[in-house]
């Protein structure tokens, strides 16, 4: 195993034409967060300009369904792997993918958004075929590049993020298969199998990084953990991940809500032991908590969706997808942003208002459909969810693009 580096110094001149070599592609976490800033924004705004009727919709897959697949496996798959790509080299000091590699994993993703939009007539569904297979390859190289590093340093302890890896791949290709075979209702309880997928990675993470965050920012002597609860959660979210992929595709009379009910209730309690008030001055790590939060009363509010009809399961749903997994999404590309080219954690006052839109994204989008109606309440949400992207656009970019402020590589 080859140890990493940490002082090697980035060439002082890249030419123009050596684009492996420029500082977008020394580390994972530059272009997939980028990318998936972009698509944050980009496919939003065509979301919204949809839900307003400003553009028709012709393409061979619902257009919500179209929405559903870039939010969850476009964007949050892209940030997540630029995630743990840049984290596993911390975990296990083993190089992460670079280069020319790297650019062409982010190639196969963008060729992946694009396929959906290209349609030939003597082809049938040639879009999303291609779609299909841009993503498995995707999801495919992504999980190898891991898995060499996992490997090589006998990384026992984040062996699971591979099997979570694997099984967002087989979802997603479970998905655009159901698509193509017009069984659109399968389809989306596929998706929100994901989602339930993705709140465990969310759960592992966070019992990692927010006590520790907090503990950091806050000048703390030791960290809050709590190691029994979250062995708990991790066995209680995959009992109910199972429970619901089973109560959805098979129909079975087995209800999910009470393991869910149960899940809610253990993050609940974490988000309630890492709680401190000091870090409502730290946007940096109030966004983190809330978001954590949000994951708990989310899961409440799914598990209550399932007895009544009190709850609407995709309002429910979609507090944990913006509530959690995009604010936290968005605090922790702001995050590793910073700390991993070297930068300071201190952040604009704009970035603290991004974080506050997608909260009351959240809020607007779960809570309000039953007060201001359906259609008001999401493009609302959707509205404050493009500001939020683009400011975090126009922070991150230059960063994300340039060499790290010490020079080094990374």
């Amino acid at each position: 195993m080859r140890p990493i580096n940490l002082t090697e110094p980035m060439p002082e001149h890249v030419a123009i034409y050596q684009i492996s070599q420029w500082p977008l592609w020394m580390l994972a976490f530059r272009p997939f967060f980028l990318a998936g800033g972009l698509l944050a924004f980009l496919s939003v705004a065509y979301w919204l300009l949809i839900l307003t009727g400003s553009v028709n919709w012709h393409l061979s897959m619902p257009a919500t369904l179209w929405h559903a697949h870039e939010m969850l496996f476009g964007f949050a798959g892209v940030v997540a792997v630029g995630f743990l790509l840049t984290a596993a080299q911390t975990w296990t000091g083993v190089p992460s993918i670079s280069g020319k590699a790297l650019m062409w994993l982010t190639f196969i993703w963008l060729l992946a958004r694009l396929a959906f939009f290209v349609v030939l007539p003597d082809i049938a569904y040639f879009n999303l075929y291609a779609a299909l297979i841009l993503q498995v390859v995707w999801w495919l190289g992504a999980i190898t590049a891991l898995a060499n590093m996992l490997l090589k340093a006998n990384s026992k302890s984040n062996y699971p993020f591979l099997a979570i890896l694997a099984v967002l791949c087989a979802l997603n290709t479970l998905y655009l298969i159901l698509v193509l075979e017009q069984k659109m209702q399968l389809a989306m309880a596929v998706v929100d199998t994901a989602v339930l997928v993705m709140t465990l990675l969310v759960g592992i993470v966070a019992g990692r990084v927010l006590p520790f965050f907090t503990a950091k920012g806050l000048g703390l002597t030791e960290q809050v953990c709590t190691p029994k609860i979250d062995k708990v959660v991790l066995y209680l979210s995959v009992l109910a991940i199972t429970l619901f992929f089973i109560s959805k595709l098979f129909l079975s009379p087995i209800s999910p809500a009470p393991v869910v009910a149960s899940v809610a209730v253990l993050h609940l309690a974490r988000s309630f032991y890492w709680w401190n008030s000091k870090v409502l001055k730290i946007p940096l790590l109030w966004s983190l908590h809330f978001s954590y939060l949000a994951l708990g009363i989310g899961l409440m509010l799914v598990a209550i969706s399932f007895i009544g009809s009190t709850v609407a399961f995709k309002d429910a749903l979609h507090l944990i997808t913006i509530g959690t997994i995009s604010m936290m999404i968005l605090a922790m590309m702001t995050r590793v942003s910073h700390g991993h080219t070297g930068r300071t954690l201190t952040i604009p006052h704009y970035m603290a208002v991004a974080f506050a839109l997608v909260l009351v994204a959240a809020i607007t989008r779960s809570l309000l459909p039953f007060i201001i109606g359906p259609h008001l309440a999401w493009q609302i949400s959707a509205l404050l969810w493009l500001v939020a992207f683009l400011l975090f656009l126009i922070h991150c970019t230059p960063i994300l693009t340039r060499r790290r402020v010490d020079g080094r590589r990374g």
